[in-house]
């Protein structure tokens, strides 16, 4: 969550989807019916704790030096009030039965993120923080 608080002042514009996004993982709750667990390594549950967001490709892929490696596909942008928010579906690894859906929300105002995920008997909330990318002139 501290995260949270390093992000850097931007303009609402950097966040509307015309500029990609580097995004850090600060903490992962895993929620099931036996109990909620509040201190997950986002690696043990497939997620990069640094990923990039190409809003043209349409991918959340993991930044270079991520230990997970999968590029995921999403589905739709929509701009509502003063948030971006991204959603997907994931179909997992092959032959096990952990695929999900997902929407991950940005705040305009502060680059702060959470991500929220449901599958077979899981749910997953994450939080984090996004800056943009500026391109090099």
């Amino acid at each position: 969550m501290g995260l949270i608080g390093l992000a850097t002042a931007a303009f609402a514009g950097d966040f509307d989807g015309s500029t990609p996004l580097s995004g850090t993982v600060g903490k992962v709750i895993e929620i099931n019916r036996y109990r909620i667990a509040d201190d997950v390594d986002p690696d043990t549950v497939g997620l990069p704790r640094k990923f990039l967001i190409d809003f043209n490709a349409k991918v959340l892929r993991p930044s270079n030096d991520s230990l997970v490696r999968r590029t995921i596909s999403f589905d739709s942008v929509v701009f509502v009030e003063n948030k971006t928010i991204i959603q997907g579906i994931d179909e997992g690894v092959e032959g096990v039965e952990d695929g999900l859906a997902w929407s991950l929300t940005i705040s305009k105002k502060d680059g702060s993120v959470v991500l929220s995920a449901s599958g077979n008997g899981v749910a997953y909330v994450v939080f984090g923080v996004c800056t943009p990318i500026k391109a090099n002139p």
